[in-house]
């Protein structure tokens, strides 16, 4: 029986695994809309997610190859659709996700000739794809879509598939074996690359010569988690995390400091700073800053990504291969430590971090309630199983400061790219793919203003096909897009300027019980533990319009001079927050400990 080029793509896509696609329709990519629609009736097509917009419907198919390791998939008509589909694109790229766009075109007749919606859709995805390729002839079809898969699982980036609309319509054809016609498979490359064994024996030599051993763990070291925690016990080392390998280590292990950097732990800057030997498993972490100083530490790097090593430290191996083969490898290898006080340091500089934490958490604030505490109660209360997604800003800040994620937890966020309103098609993401789990998005009201209020109709839609109906967004409403008002005071020294920092505010609660969810209100900290008891025994959608302050400072573990100076010529030029901001501020520091609030002040500095 013949079918169509677009009846033939949705059965290869299916052939590569994929059971669901994110996408968005329009008259560029109709006749492939309609045969989805066909198939779907059929009972073979793949399960069509349809959001608000087709930048969430990228973000969604990134989020989804996150969460289950499948390729994301994702769907969208010719030029503006494509347009919008480009951020999340790029958020699968920085965060090396394998993800497939099938793109709608105009008819081939109408190529470079300035017709409605034709634009150069390959030179558009140049920058942002692996493997760009339009499909021009029916013969060609099943080249190009495998090739797209297996670019996407080997270079874990996203691929661009474009069909011209009337390419869409012909018939398809199975290439014959002719010259200049290619004959392909749906099948998936292994990806478990280890290197010769003398690359194994010299990174076992480097790790078993350090007393001092640190791991920064990645996302890139997902399904590696025994072995790297086995191979920590047996040499003493201390772990860190990458804020996307948050989960990949679970909070439980006492020497697994959380983060580095801005929004890390003093436990693990303390370890940057002291270790002798640093192991890079699976990540790309792009603050060399953080990093120990150059010549402090021998360091080995482990990726499948070979152009992102030696990056950020002067590595002495690079290893490239899959972390769990490379670590199933080495671990016979590594020596047994006698003496683990670099380990014990570093699991009691953790317990001591955490109890500051909680201090500060238990600061209470003037006008708005804690965000630390907000996020410090709900860590205590997170269902063993729940998914926790974040956004970028002082979201990030409080996420990584408070959120422990253990046992069949995961939570996950746009890593490098760090754009905004990620966290509610992540959220939804995972709620597609893990039905039965509670999901939580915790989102900025900046951020929420942007897509996310939208996507609370697709929540609608969609959520009687959830087993388990929990879905929780924490807005944090400030009225501020509040990390770019820190950066301006703690990096350029400049007052708050509210002409561009000011969010319009809206009774978010209100707009949720418009759409039939739970909306509750909370502006007072000792509301907060109730507030959440509250929440998680409602089985449904839960919508916490959480007036908090807006001028916590999202103080980093280690203060340098250069932000204390910053924020402090930015009071002093008139910020609009001024008395609020030092006041909290002070709040804040006051929390910390006398040693800390020396370290902040840099008494005894010299400098």
């Amino acid at each position: 029986m013949s079918q169509t080029v677009s009846e033939f793509v949705i059965e290869r896509i299916r052939a590569w695994g994929v059971t669901r696609m994110f996408g968005y329709p329009g008259d560029g990519l109709g006749a492939f809309d309609g045969a989805l629609g066909k198939t779907s009736r059929d009972g073979d097509g793949l399960e069509y997610v349809r959001p608000t917009h087709e930048e969430i419907a990228a973000l969604m198919a990134t989020a989804h190859a996150k969460f289950t390791g499948e390729v994301g998939v994702c769907a969208a008509t010719s030029s503006p659709g494509a347009f919008h589909m480009v951020n999340g694109l790029y958020d699968a790229q920085m965060d090396n996700q394998p993800v497939v766009a099938i793109v709608g075109q105009q008819g081939l007749d109408a190529f470079g000739t300035f017709n409605q919606q034709e634009s150069n859709l390959e030179r558009l995805f140049a920058d942002v794809a692996c493997y760009v390729q339009t499909v021009v002839q029916p013969e060609q079809a099943q080249a190009v879509v495998d090739t797209a898969f297996r670019t996407a699982i080997v270079r874990k980036q996203p691929a661009v598939v474009i069909l011209p609309h009337d390419v869409q319509a012909m018939e398809f054809t199975p290439p014959p074996a002719a010259h200049w016609v290619s004959r392909s498979s749906p099948v998936a490359p292994s990806t478990k690359v280890a290197p010769p064994m003398a690359v194994i024996e010299q990174m076992a030599e480097i790790i078993n010569a350090g007393s001092k051993v640190t791991f920064l763990v990645g996302a890139g070291a997902r399904g590696a988690s025994e072995q790297i925690v086995a191979a920590a016990e047996k040499v003493g080392a201390g772990i860190i995390t990458a804020l996307r390998g948050k989960d990949v280590i679970s909070s439980d292990v006492p020497f697994h400091t959380q983060q580095v950097g801005l929004l890390g732990t003093l436990a693990s800057h303390h370890q940057m700073k002291g270790c002798d030997t640093l192991v890079l498993l699976g990540t790309n972490y792009p603050y060399g800053e953080y990093l120990p100083k150059t010549g402090q530490a021998r360091a080995v790097q482990v990726d499948l990504k070979p152009e992102q090593m030696g990056l950020r430290y002067p590595t002495e191996l690079n290893v490239w291969g899959d972390v769990g083969a490379v670590m199933d490898a080495v671990l016979p290898l590594l020596h047994e430590a006698p003496d683990k006080s670099w380990q014990e340091k570093a699991a009691n500089d953790m317990a001591s971090w955490e109890r500051e934490m909680q201090d500060q958490a238990d600061v209470e604030y003037k006008v708005g309630a804690n965000p630390r505490r907000l996020f410090a109660s709900l860590n205590t209360r997170l269902p063993n199983n729940a998914i926790v997604t974040c956004d970028a800003g002082t979201t990030a800040d409080w996420y990584g400061h408070h959120i422990r994620l253990r046992g069949e937890m995961r939570g996950d966020l746009s890593g490098r790219l760090a754009t905004m309103l990620a966290a509610m098609p992540y959220a939804e993401a995972a709620k597609f793919a893990f039905p039965d789990r509670p999901v939580f998005c915790t989102i900025g009201d900046g951020a929420f203003q942007m897509l996310g209020m939208n996507e609370l109709i697709t929540i609608k839609k969609y959520m009687n096909e959830w087993t388990n109906k929990q879905f929780v967004i924490l807005i944090m409403h400030n009225d501020d897009l509040d990390q770019v008002s820190w950066e301006m005071r703690t990096e350029d020294g400049n007052p708050v300027w509210r002409g561009s920092q000011d969010v319009e505010s809206v009774d978010y609660a209100g707009y949720a019980e418009l759409l039939g969810f739970k909306g509750v209100r909370m502006d007072k900290d000792t509301d907060i533990d109730a507030v959440w008891d509250d929440v998680l025994a409602h089985q449904g959608v839960t919508v916490v319009d959480a007036h908090v302050s807006r001028n916590v400072p999202p103080l980093p573990p280690h203060i340098t001079r250069e932000y204390a100076m910053h924020t402090l010529e930015a009071f002093v030029k008139g910020d609009p927050h001024e008395v609020g901001a030092i006041r909290d501020s002070a709040q804040a520091l006051a929390a910390e400990g006398v040693e800390r609030v020396k370290d902040a002040l840099h008494i005894g500095d010299r400098k």
